[in-house]
């Protein structure tokens, strides 16, 4: 193997995030090393440092240059915080030209160069890799492009390279998705040209560039076939409709102005290609959605971080095995955790095996791993597990009475250090822990149905709880892959506290004569992920109404009738296939709607009013410490529209007293369910208040 030295000619400059040496075969090594961080990130100073060596490089271009990552993995994209404080400054246009200029320069060498990827490699991480000739990643690197969820696309040429490379449908696929590859996926694609193991990565790049490889013809064809005028015109109409399916392009912008770009500017030169991208994502940088998204991130950050490094659990005790006992102990046992379930009959714990097993089929691809992943979960109709258990989850009805007869019997069996938890929905943990003897090691540990798809878990504390309990639970839920939001174990919590007003005057239209799939309609057109008809039938009649009978007086709202008694047997909605409506293969059969049916015009209102009503009365009652901590525990824990940014910012960007002038007139029109709660004249809901960074 060549020697390597600090490269001649460099040695007047300062380095802070970039490495060079000089092989002795002529071959540069360039290694990203941002300063003061662990991880990789393109800010401003770190562009134009790289710039910098650009231009000495190319005065004295090498055999060869290599271009690695000295951390953990190669490059997570641009700074957020970075590219905030531009958006702030109104210099996001020189952010973004910036970045297209050097990693032009690096497209623009004489000499042949490679991109030696290991770990994740995101945004601008893959996008300086697309401007390399070669690319050839470890068999453990992730490769992506997520700015879509951003609400912007690839603005340093990734969107003019891609489809190039690895043809339109797949470069689409990738960027409109936001979806990260696997190295043997990017390498099936064309997108890398090469996958080995991590400790021969760099010998491999060297390789690669005395090999000088030639890519397949067929993927060439690909990318020139893929991108012809005709190309362009048919494929373009396609994908619209695909995304519209998905992101209404009033609420989501992006998906829509990546594909005008690639459509108009497909058949120009790589320049003409680069500005019209830049036109767009500058565009698109400066509306509400990408702001309110990128925000979204950090609240997704923030609530990563809650959680230590080690909770200490290892093995999981549930007890309970309907569908949030079962769904809970099978996440368990998948994210690697020892489980036993407990219920009172054998036929409800073979049913909850039963589902296990259709979730390790979807999420445990190798077939040779899947039966280890199911051994870790394991029926326990007695109750032996309690004894070994580090964590016990109680997921049972939702009865007081009946929960602390459980908690008599299971805590005297815990180890001294074990920690026992409830999964009730609404229930404040003062009326479940009185007779409890070791209060501080008791908890709330509210997951969302469905448990696989749903990110958020509520941790719920009381005035004797210790801050070890939330910090091994926090630990326990990102282990878990999940995000957890400490909050007040008040009744309904944050997350239901919010909905349950929302729900009830749904439901509340819904017995007027407003047809259900009318309602529903409306709080899509909103944003939300589906209607609140639709989500009562999914979370389950019986479940709402068992909710309501306790927040309800609590709230002092009136409940509709088809709320204020359990439902009828096998009406219970989803999981009995007929509620309000009747489903099929866990999809509801909704009426159609008359074609000359308007919904009246105020019913948004009536819907998302309560919602943001009772928000603004979580905040002040102190249900989470911030309202950073309410946006992040709403969206995530309900799908509220992330491009409004939560229910606190859409109540910023819309004004405060527009807002409340609207919740007037509906308590003037509908009556005092609508009455402002205390709250609204917080400065915490000003446009100008301080949020998160």
């Amino acid at each position: 193997m060549a020697a390597t030295h600090t490269a001649p000619g460099f040695d007047g400059l300062r380095f802070s995030h970039w490495q060079v040496e000089r092989r002795d075969d002529g071959v540069l090594v360039l290694s990203f090393d941002r300063a003061e961080s662990s991880v990789n990130t393109f800010s401003q100073d770190v562009l134009l440092e790289l710039g910098a060596l650009l231009e000495r490089i190319a005065m004295e271009p090498p055999k060869g240059l290599l271009v690695r990552s000295a951390k953990a993995a190669f490059a997570a994209g641009a700074d957020l915080k970075s590219l905030q404080a531009l958006d702030a400054r109104g210099q996001v246009d020189d952010f973004i030209q910036l970045g297209q200029q050097v990693f032009q320069r690096i497209a623009e060498l004489p000499c042949p160069t490679v991109a030696a990827i290991h770990g994740f490699c995101m945004g601008g991480g893959t996008e300086i890799a697309l401007a390399c000739r070669y690319r050839i990643a470890a068999s453990d690197a992730r490769i992506g492009l997520p700015e879509i969820k951003l609400g912007i696309f690839p603005g340093w040429g990734g969107s003019a390279r891609l489809p190039r490379l690895v043809g339109a449908p797949a470069a689409f696929d990738m960027m409109l998705t936001g979806r990260t590859l696997s190295a043997s996926a990017a390498r099936g694609i064309g997108l890398v040209d090469k996958v080995v193991e991590p400790a021969h990565l760099q010998d491999a790049a060297l390789e690669l560039l005395k090999r000088r490889l030639q890519r397949p013809f067929k993927q060439r064809a690909t990318g020139w076939a893929s991108n012809t005028w005709l190309a362009r015109k048919i494929l373009s109409p396609m994908l619209v409709k695909q995304v519209a399916r998905k992101a209404p392009k009033a609420h989501y912008p992006a998906p829509y102005a990546l594909i005008s770009a690639w459509e108009r500017s497909g058949g120009a030169g790589i320049r003409g290609r680069i500005a019209a991208e830049k036109r767009a994502v500058v565009k698109l940088a400066a509306t509400p959605t990408a702001r309110n998204l990128i925000r979204v991130f950090f609240l997704m950050e923030r609530l990563k971080a809650v959680g230590g490094k080690d909770s200490g659990i290892r093995k999981v005790h549930v007890v309970g095995a309907g569908v949030m006992g079962g769904d809970i102990a099978a996440w368990s046992a998948y994210k690697g955790f020892e489980v036993t379930l407990q219920d009172r009959e054998q036929r409800f714990i073979d049913g909850a095996l039963a589902r296990a097993q259709e979730l390790f089929a979807k999420r445990v691809k190798d077939d040779a791993k899947r039966p280890a992943v199911a051994a870790r979960l394991q029926g326990d109709l007695a109750g032996d597990g309690v004894a070994d258990a580090d964590l016990v989850i109680e997921a049972i009805i939702e009865n007081p009475d009946a929960k602390r007869a459980l908690y008599a019997a299971v805590e005297p069996r815990l180890e001294a250090d074990a920690l026992l938890t409830t999964n009730t929905s609404s229930i404040p943990l003062d009326e479940l822990r009185g007779h409890i003897t070791r209060p501080a090691q008791f908890a709330g540990l509210h997951y969302f149905n469905p448990v696989a798809l749903m990110p958020l878990v509520e941790i719920i504390h009381h005035d004797q709880m210790a801050a070890e309990t939330q910090q091994r639970l926090a630990a326990f839920c990102k282990a878990l892959d999940k995000l957890p939001v400490p909050v007040a174990g008040t009744p309904g919590f944050l997350v239901n506290r919010v909905l349950f007003p929302y729900m009830l005057e749904a439901m509340t239209a819904y017995a007027e004569g407003i047809p259900g799939p009318a309602i529903d309609k409306v709080a899509v057109k909103f944003g939300m992920p589906m209607g609140p008809i639709e989500l009562i039938d999914t979370v389950g009649l019986d479940v709402a109404a068992g909710v309501g009978g306790e927040l309800a007086p609590f709230l002092g709202l009136p409940i509709p009738a088809a709320l204020q008694a359990p439902p009828e047997a096998g009406k219970r909605g989803k999981k009995d296939g007929q509620g309000v409506y009747a489903w099929e293969n866990g999809k509801p059969k909704k009426p159609e709607l008359a074609k000359d049916y308007k919904a009246p015009e105020d019913l948004e209102d009536r819907l998302l009013l309560p919602l943001l009503n009772e928000a603004v009365a979580c905040l002040h009652d102190g249900v989470v410490a911030d309202a950073e901590l309410l946006d992040a525990g709403v969206i995530f824990g309900t799908g509220f529209a992330p491009f409004r940014g939560g229910p606190i910012q859409h109540i910023r960007d819309t004004g405060a007293e527009v807002l409340l002038a609207r919740l007037k007139a509906l308590q003037a029109k509908h009556g005092d369910r609508f009455a402002p709660r205390a709250g609204w004249d917080s400065p915490l809901l000003r446009a100008d208040a301080v949020a998160i960074a």
